[in-house]
C-alpha cells in the first residue's frame, strides 16, 4: 500500500501540462499538452502559424516584384472589369445572387432600388467554392497577395485561406482605393482606385462639381464686379 501510494504520489508530482503561446510580429507558436515520464525526455509538437501581412501599395508592389507573390483579386465581376491588376487571378469572394426564392427576390428588389441604383453594387452572396478555386490555382505554400477595393473582403478572404492552410498571405490595407495611380500595371477603363465608383453617385458627383464651380465663379464675379453684378441681378424678373 505504501509503495503504491508513493508511486501515485510521484506520478502526480511528475505529471504536468504545458500550454503556452508566443506571439511575435509574424509567428504564433503553440505547444499542446505534454507529459514527463521518468527516464524519457518531454516530447512536444509545435504548430507554427503565420500571420497575415498588411501592407500599403508600394510594399505590395515589392512583394510581387521581389518576393514573387501571386495576386488574387476577390472583388465582384463589375469592379474587376472596370480595372484590375494585370496578370492577377480573379476569384471573387462573393458572386451574383440569382436565386429565385421569395425572400431573395424581395431582398434583391430592395437592394437594386437603393444600393444597386445609387452605388452600382451588385446583389451578391458568398462564393461557396472560393477556397477550392484558389487551391485549384495555387498550392497552399504559395505566397499570395489578396486585393479588393476597400480592404474588407480581402481580410475575410485571408482568414478563409489561413484556415485552409495557406501560410504566406498579404493584404493591402484599405484596398485598391488607396493605391496610387501607376503603382501596378492595370487593365480596364478606369484607374484601380476608382473601380468601386458606379451608379448615380458618380453622376451626382459630376453635378456637384459643376454646381460648385458655378457658385465659386458667381461669388468671385460679385466680389470683384459688384456694380455689374447688381445690374445683372436687376434684370432678373421677380
Amino acid at each position: 500500500m505504501a509503495a503504491g501510494g508513493l508511486g501515485t504520489c510521484c506520478w502526480s508530482t511528475l505529471s504536468y501540462t504545458s500550454h503556452f503561446r508566443v506571439r511575435t510580429s509574424s509567428l504564433v507558436v503553440k505547444a499542446p499538452r505534454g507529459r514527463l515520464v521518468t527516464g524519457r525526455p518531454l516530447r512536444q509538437s509545435f504548430v507554427i502559424k503565420a500571420e497575415v501581412k498588411y501592407v500599403n501599395g508600394e510594399e505590395a508592389k515589392q512583394l510581387v516584384a521581389v518576393e514573387g507573390y501571386s495576386i488574387v483579386d476577390v472583388r465582384d465581376t463589375s469592379q474587376f472589369e472596370r480595372a484590375h491588376i494585370k496578370s492577377c487571378y480573379h476569384i471573387p469572394l462573393f458572386i451574383e445572387n440569382k436565386d429565385n426564392d421569395i425572400g431573395t427576390i424581395i431582398k434583391r428588389t430592395l437592394h437594386n432600388n437603393f444600393s444597386g441604383l445609387f452605388y452600382g453594387l451588385p446583389f451578391t452572396k458568398p462564393n461557396p467554392e472560393f477556397v477550392e478555386t484558389v487551391k485549384s490555382q495555387l498550392p497552399p505554400e504559395s505566397k499570395v497577395l489578396i486585393v479588393c477595393q476597400e480592404g474588407l473582403r480581402s481580410s475575410a478572404a485571408a482568414d478563409k485561406l489561413d484556415r485552409a492552410g495557406f501560410e504566406n498571405i498579404a493584404c493591402i490595407t484599405s484596398g485598391l482605393q488607396s493605391v496610387k495611380p501607376g503603382t501596378f500595371e492595370s487593365v480596364g477603363s478606369t484607374e484601380l482606385q476608382d473601380a468601386g465608383k458606379a451608379g448615380l453617385v458618380t453622376v451626382q458627383g459630376d453635378i456637384s462639381r459643376v454646381l460648385g464651380a458655378i457658385l465659386v465663379c458667381a461669388f468671385l464675379f460679385i466680389t470683384f464686379f459688384p456694380d455689374l453684378a447688381e445690374k445683372i441681378i436687376g434684370l432678373i424678373p421677380v
